[in-house]
């Protein structure tokens, strides 16, 4: 307790420069925070995937497409016990401000594959037997004060014209990694409407999605797949849905990298910036360590009060820093809308800013520590 009393006495002596430090604390820290957070919502995608389900795309690239006769065939493959399919639709809802993903899928096999999507079974049936129908993630639904019932108008990119949709369903998500920033739609319906528009682009699909038995066996299954229409028109390419997701993070690849980067050098100037500022707290105070030292307190007790102090001051700033990155993330989060669906501050990025926060002051207290161990008495004494 006395030491703990010292500590505070000696950490607010000088009010300005603590003040100062600690403010240059909470802005690096909640800074690394939210940085490490905008990292780990890159890689939601890749989080939320599930070991049971595979990718199968064209072998050349994500915009040549599949044809709908690969289906029965994927069926026959050992290891798959389910099979659907979607495209990318890629409509316009009011203005391109207002991104967010849109699927045409096949709904009777496509949502028992996605368990995660919770949806209740009335929803399901009015989903299916309306095919101008569609569903909404809750994330989705909430940003633009959607309801079950809504026709949703969307202007056709990929897919030409005026499309308008009637929202269905609204589903939850299993958990907080769950994407519920998606809008699915009936592919028939779809595919049916440009029939007669663009007839060479009936009956074709944009990904495959394979349901396995085992996830273990999730490389030879895909092996099997490839396998079957290789040397085809249409090679396919199969993967895991963790490799498909992390095939569109390398795309940014040296964006995630250079974001990381900016995190760890914001550390380091702090570091920098504490380390000055306890540097000058030793230098100030050299007259009282060597009177400490000539009333036989060791060197160890001098070494404890600097660390302590320092690690008082980083602990103080680094609190202040994550809590402040909380208010910050939600106002990042509603900023970006559905850019990123899955943005919130994770236990490893707390941890870890506390981590950076204390190692910071372990640091910068080192080398002052280290230097007012070995003051020599005498010298600091005519410092009074």
């Amino acid at each position: 307790m006395f030491l703990l009393k010292l500590l505070l006495k000696n950490a607010f002596r000088h009010k300005l420069r603590t003040a100062l430090t600690m403010v240059g604390l909470v802005v690096a820290i909640s800074a690394f925070g939210l940085l490490r957070t905008i990292v780990d919502a890159w890689y939601a995608g890749v989080e939320g995937s599930s070991s049971t389900r595979l990718i199968s795309r064209s072998n050349i690239s994500l915009t040549f497409a599949l044809p709908l006769s690969y289906a029965p065939r994927l069926r026959a493959v050992e290891g798959v016990r389910q099979v659907s399919w979607s495209n990318w639709f890629g409509g316009v809802y009011i203005t391109e401000r207002n991104f967010f993903p849109q699927f045409a899928v096949d709904p009777t096999t496509y949502l028992p594959m996605y368990p995660e999507y919770r949806l209740t079974d009335a929803e399901k049936l009015a989903f299916f037997r309306d095919r101008q129908g569609v569903v909404v993630g809750r994330k989705l639904a909430d940003k633009f004060g959607w309801k079950v019932g809504d026709a949703i108008p969307l202007r056709g990119t990929f897919y030409p014209g005026t499309w308008t949709f009637t929202l269905r369903g609204i589903w939850d998500g299993a958990d907080a990694k769950t994407d519920e920033s998606q809008m699915l739609m009936h592919w028939s319906y779809i595919n049916e409407s440009i029939r007669k528009r663009s007839p060479r682009r009936v009956d074709s699909v944009g990904v495959y999605i394979l349901g396995i038995d085992e996830p273990n066996n999730a490389a030879l299954i895909g092996q099997r797949v490839d396998k079957l229409f290789a040397n085809s028109l249409a090679e396919t390419m199969t993967e895991t849905e963790a490799a498909f997701q992390l095939s569109f993070v390398s795309m940014s690849e040296a964006i995630l990298v250079a974001v990381q980067a900016v995190s760890l050098i914001i550390v380091v100037i702090i570091m920098a910036v504490m380390a000055n500022t306890m540097t000058m707290t030793a230098r100030e105070r050299l007259a009282e360590y060597a009177t400490l030292k000539a009333l036989g307190f060791s060197p160890g007790f001098v070494v404890r009060l600097l660390f302590g102090e320092s690690l008082l001051i980083a602990a103080l700033g680094g609190v202040a820093g994550l809590l402040l990155t909380l208010p910050l993330a939600a106002v990042f989060r509603s900023a970006v809308g559905t850019l990123f669906p899955i943005f919130q501050v994770s236990p490893l990025t707390m941890a870890l800013q506390l981590a950076a926060a204390l190692g910071v002051g372990a640091v910068a207290a080192a080398w002052p520590a280290w230097k007012m161990s070995r003051i020599d008495i005498v010298a600091g004494l005519r410092q009074i």
